[in-house]
């Protein structure tokens, strides 16, 4: 056990400005101070380079070169990394309060070794904040459902540092779903440690990451995890695959404001608040 365990939190960022500043200063502003915070830039010409500059100064470490993409940026990230505990945070995202790691750092100083893998849950939010929906769900009622292709929340996933030592870093083929491919490798036979009552971050949920061709492009990603990972069988991800062929057969009949009338309705059905008209 390692009592206030030293965690390293790594932004990757491309042309990110109009949300950049508020996903670093989530973190300066955590009250846990056994932290470092480390930026990786691929290159941005839109000001978010500025903005990285502005707090350079609170920064372990930064850069800004062209990278091969985000899982390219994770993995020099990884390298600079000193923590114990590491955790990776897109620049549409940011920590959902000021006590988020010191909650969770009491959690991560027992964890391992039993766990490499720890988590909670995160916040869909829209561009304006508003809350579209709370994920995360504890590991004994989705560890089934993980291994076929349902991934945990990664914005609200702590990796310990014997991870990467056993498995590698990110594989970098990956476009979408490296995280998964990731996670599969450790928790394929290994268990992981859900954190119940936190909500590590927000996610801005929006924009090209909610167009069902890439979800598609997602799901193929996690196949081919599968496969890289000789998991055979595709399970939970076949009935995945045809409903989001079904969205996008849908997105291209009916347009994509129907659409999203239409997947409202349907959530309606099953009880559930509206989600698609709202992004």
């Amino acid at each position: 056990m390692t009592e206030n365990p030293l965690l390293s939190i790594v932004i990757a960022v491309l042309n990110n400005a109009a949300t950049l500043g508020r996903c670093i200063e989530s973190v300066l502003a955590q009250d846990y101070k056994n932290r470092e915070l480390i930026v990786i830039d691929g290159g941005s010409t839109d000001g978010s380079l500025e903005i990285v500059r502005e707090h350079a100064s609170k920064l372990a470490y930064w850069e800004s070169k062209p990278d091969r993409g985000v899982y390219h940026a994770f993995n020099k990230g990884l390298q600079k990394a000193s923590g114990e505990w590491i955790y990776f945070l897109g620049s549409d995202d940011y920590l959902w309060d000021r006590r988020v790691t010191d909650r969770m750092s009491i959690h991560l100083a027992g964890a391992y070794p039993t766990y490499r893998v720890v988590y909670s849950q995160i916040c869909f939010v829209t561009p304006q904040g508003e809350t579209l929906e709370v994920l995360g769900r504890p590991w004994k009622e989705c560890r089934r459902w993980f291994r076929q292709g349902f991934m945990i929340p990664h914005q609200a996933v702590f990796h310990h540092r014997s991870l990467f030592d056993v498995h590698g870093p990110f594989n970098e083929t990956f476009r979408l779903a490296g995280d998964y491919e990731l996670l599969l490798r450790e928790l394929a036979k290994r268990e992981a440690l859900f954190v119940p009552g936190i909500i590590v971050a927000a996610y801005q949920f929006g924009g090209s990451s909610s167009l069902p061709d890439n979800s598609l492009r997602v799901l193929r990603e996690r196949r081919l995890a599968h496969v890289l990972n000789g998991i055979r069988f595709p399970g939970f991800l076949w009935y995945a695959m045809i409903r989001t062929l079904i969205r996008i057969a849908l997105w291209k009949m009916l347009g994509e404001r129907t659409t999203r009338r239409v997947l409202d309705w349907g959530r309606a059905v099953l009880g559930k608040p509206p989600f698609w008209t709202r992004i």
